[in-house]
């Protein structure tokens, strides 16, 4: 964290390059930012540790012997996660071990967002070697016979309902980015599992208004919250399950990896990167600038929500909250689109209460409800190119066109000239104490 003089000029990710932005007269910036976190020298050798020391688990060398297939999990084009540093070396050792080919899947983690094909999936995979050696294949979480019901979660009766490619492999990998998320705590683990591969019943039930607006439901808190258990219970349910897990700094490079049971694995990941992305900041602020942390988040406006929420804590009430958000692929789904028809239609109390009326969530409403919360604290401006004029009206907060021009207003209308910067938006979590 560092202050940075008025009239100085500030960087935050747009897109796959950054912004730069003057900063008002005689207004100065604290820039808030993960600790520093060392990158890893060999992050390939790192790779080859990980896998070789895991987590309450055996070597992977010795895990895989024997078995008969293999599924392993990747998240979609939204995470930027390393695949091309580690799905090599996995698929090799497996082949290693006499599993087929075809007997080998790699499939991404959907959740209900879109497939990501052609030119995307060869940018996820991030190593042609893979597509050319085994099968890598999506997941759709409306096909209701690809999935397998394994019954309720014991606590809140949530359908636990999963890919059958992921239940019936011999062997059973989840992959994917440790870091905030602004419901289930953090990223990673158990999320890339449910709603990764989850029926778009399990995810429509623990992504309802009943969870959702459980005040556990935060972002960097797994302690009662009410998403972290029912995945805990859903992979349980599964039994045999492990996970490599990554975290990467602003520069998307790997600075930590482990692998494990998938569980205590997560947990580990998150010990590690807890303490650099939750920041004590000290005080409110009545002006903040934040994005939505570049390419790939801010491919539209459904992910920019994110950006929203994240800086919260330290919003002072009233204050106004800037998001940069390219959106370069615009708005997002056709059913979040439906849903911010309903918040503008409604209005904010009245579109809450009738989310608290059902028990499962309609497809990509959660978002929307996601974003009553910083509508509720203060005042909400977008920049964007990536938006049409009637796009801008649906998002239900005020669009702007100069991110300058808006930070000037914003400190002129509050009377405290300070401004709170976070370049990577929902990667950082600033808290007040």
């Amino acid at each position: 964290m560092q202050t940075t003089p008025a009239r100085e000029t500030v960087h935050i990710l747009y897109g796959r390059s950054e912004m730069a932005i003057r900063l008002p007269e005689n207004a100065p910036a604290t820039v808030i930012g993960k600790r520093p976190m060392p990158k890893l020298a060999d992050p390939r050798a790192a790779v080859r540790e990980a896998l070789a020391n895991p987590v309450g688990a055996p070597d992977y060398r010795s895990l895989v012997r024997g078995r008969r297939s293999a599924c392993i999990l990747i998240c979609d084009i939204t995470r930027p996660v390393p695949n091309r540093l580690f799905l090599r070396p996995l698929i090799e050792e497996l082949l290693a071990a006499g599993v087929a080919r075809s007997r080998i899947t790699v499939l991404v983690a959907t959740g209900l967002h879109r497939p990501n094909e052609g030119d995307e999936l060869a940018e996820v995979i991030g190593d042609p070697w893979v597509q050319q050696t085994v099968r890598v294949e999506n997941h759709f979480a409306r096909d209701d016979a690809a999935h397998a019901d394994l019954g309720v979660t014991p606590k809140r009766g949530t359908p636990v309902k999963l890919d059958r490619r992921f239940v019936e492999a011999d062997l059973r990998i989840a992959t994917g980015l440790v870091e905030p998320h602004f419901m289930a705590g953090y990223s990673g683990g158990r999320k890339v599992i449910a709603p990764g591969v989850a029926h778009a019943d399990t995810i429509r039930t623990f992504h309802s208004a009943r969870f959702m607006e459980d005040p556990a439901a935060v972002q960097c808190n797994l302690d009662s919250n009410p998403l972290h258990e029912e995945q805990l219970d859903i992979v349980r349910k599964l039994g045999e399950v492990y996970a490599l897990n990554t975290v990467v700094d602003e520069d998307r490079d790997l600075v930590h990896v482990n692998f494990g049971e998938v569980i205590a694995s997560h947990l580990a990941a998150v010990g590690f990167v807890a303490d650099s992305t939750r920041v004590a900041v000290g005080r409110r602020f009545t002006t903040i600038l934040t994005s939505a942390a570049g390419h790939p988040l801010d491919k539209t406006y459904y992910q920019t929500v994110k950006g929203m929420v994240t800086p919260l804590d330290i919003l002072a009430p009233g204050g106004t909250l800037i998001v940069a958000s390219a959106c370069s692929e615009g708005f997002g789904s056709r059913e979040f689109r439906a849903a911010q028809a309903r918040l503008k239609a409604l209005g904010p109390d009245a579109f809450l209460q009738s989310l608290l009326a059902k028990r499962l969530a309609d497809v990509d409403e959660w978002q929307t409800e996601m974003q009553l919360k910083p509508m509720r604290a203060g005042r909400v401006q977008l920049y964007t190119t990536g938006l049409d004029t009637e796009e801008r009206e649906l998002t239900g907060v005020e669009t702007i066109d100069s991110v300058e021009a808006a930070l000037a207003a914003a400190v002129d209308r509050a009377g405290d000239r300070s401004i709170a910067v976070l370049p990577e938006g929902p990667y950082v979590v600033p808290v007040v104490n």
